[in-house]
């Protein structure tokens, strides 16, 4: 499943976390990749080995660092995949029906990450919002 990078991340909340986190934004950008990649590893491998109880701390986390920049359907499959997980856990019962989710998992968190690292990349030129801004000319109007 393919989403539109519109719908991938709320830029809102991202430019959000960008003014909060100030200088470490991009250090914990870096933070998000690395226990991201682990995450997702740490739930398909769970889900190979049918431990239920593998799959909801790495789901938990990934839900959480996801929702901190604006990533939501990452966050949102992340979370159905921690319910799944830990209602499992509770019937003591393996975790066939995360299946679906764990496989949308991997390609979700690849291409969200690429949208976030494309924008907290400093060299990319960006458009200006709006007609014009300061010392540029408006076109219309």
């Amino acid at each position: 499943m393919s989403f539109e990078g519109s719908t991938l991340v709320d830029w809102a909340a991202f430019a959000q976390a960008r003014s909060e986190l100030g200088a470490g934004f991009v250090r914990i950008l870096g933070y998000f990749r690395e226990d991201g990649v682990k995450s997702v590893a740490a739930i398909e491998q769970a889900m190979r080995s049918h431990s239920s109880a593998a799959m909801v701390i790495p789901a938990h986390t990934l839900k959480g660092e996801a929702r901190q920049f604006g990533a939501e359907p990452l966050a949102a499959v992340a979370e159905t995949i921690e319910e799944i997980a830990r209602g499992c856990v509770e019937r003591q019962d393996t975790c066939e029906e995360a299946l679906e989710h764990v496989v949308r998992l991997r390609p979700l968190f690849f291409e969200t990450l690429a949208l976030l690292e494309r924008e907290a990349n400093p060299l990319v030129s960006r458009r200006p919002l709006g007609n014009g801004g300061f010392g540029r000319r408006t076109t219309g109007v």
